[in-house]
């Protein structure tokens, strides 16, 4: 925030008498409105409906402070992977049961909320596209496309081992297009559930 021509003249006359008022000096920086320590140990709890190693996985944010402009959003996971399914950087993994043993293991291991680690929740950006077919060609219809920063892997095997719901990680310019074509389903909001690293209740 610019300030004021006046208000860096009071400004300076303040700085002036500092000496001879013995006022304490200005800090350099202030902090952020919201960065609690609060926000930085959210833990997202995501059920899962087919999966016989374990019922939950715990997740946590990419960027743990309020100034990174990120935001935490809740999606229909098929929804998402639909869209993720339409990248075109040659980076779209095969569905879950074709991949090796080695690599399914590793990631439920990865993955296992009795671990001490709390793994990342995926981070992703949105765009849209022309559609295939008529309306697609004169500009009426557009879909999504999501592209994986990080994370392709958590999600899609979520997915296969039944979980409808996860939050992921999205820059806030593109938050209100995720919620749009991806948003989950308000009962998405108590069937996951948000603690505290290390504790018991909601939040």
């Amino acid at each position: 925030m610019f300030l004021t021509h006046p208000a860096r003249s009071v400004s300076a006359l303040l700085m002036r008498w500092r000496p001879v008022a013995r006022l304490p000096s200005l800090p350099l920086s202030l902090p952020l409105p919201n960065s609690s320590p609060a926000c930085a140990d959210a833990v997202w709890i995501v059920p899962l409906q087919e999966h016989s190693w374990y019922d939950h996985v715990r997740l946590k944010r990419v960027f743990l402070t309020d100034g990174t402009r990120h935001q935490v959003v809740l999606v229909d996971l098929r929804k998402l992977l639909v869209c993720a399914d339409r990248d075109n950087t040659d980076y779209v993994l095969k569905p879950v049961a074709e991949w090796h043993a080695g690599k399914v293991r590793g990631i439920r291991e990865f993955l296992d909320p009795d671990s001490p680690r709390v793994p990342q929740m995926p981070y992703v950006t949105i765009s849209t596209r022309r559609a295939p077919g008529l309306l697609g060609w004169v500009g009426i219809e557009r879909e999504g496309v999501v592209a994986f920063r990080n994370g392709q892997h958590r999600a899609r095997y979520l997915s296969a081992a039944g979980a409808r719901w996860c939050p992921v990680e999205v820059h806030e310019r593109e938050a209100v297009l995720l919620r749009e074509l991806c948003g989950a389903a308000d009962d998405a909001r108590t069937a996951i559930r948000t603690t505290q690293l290390g504790g018991e209740g909601a939040v």
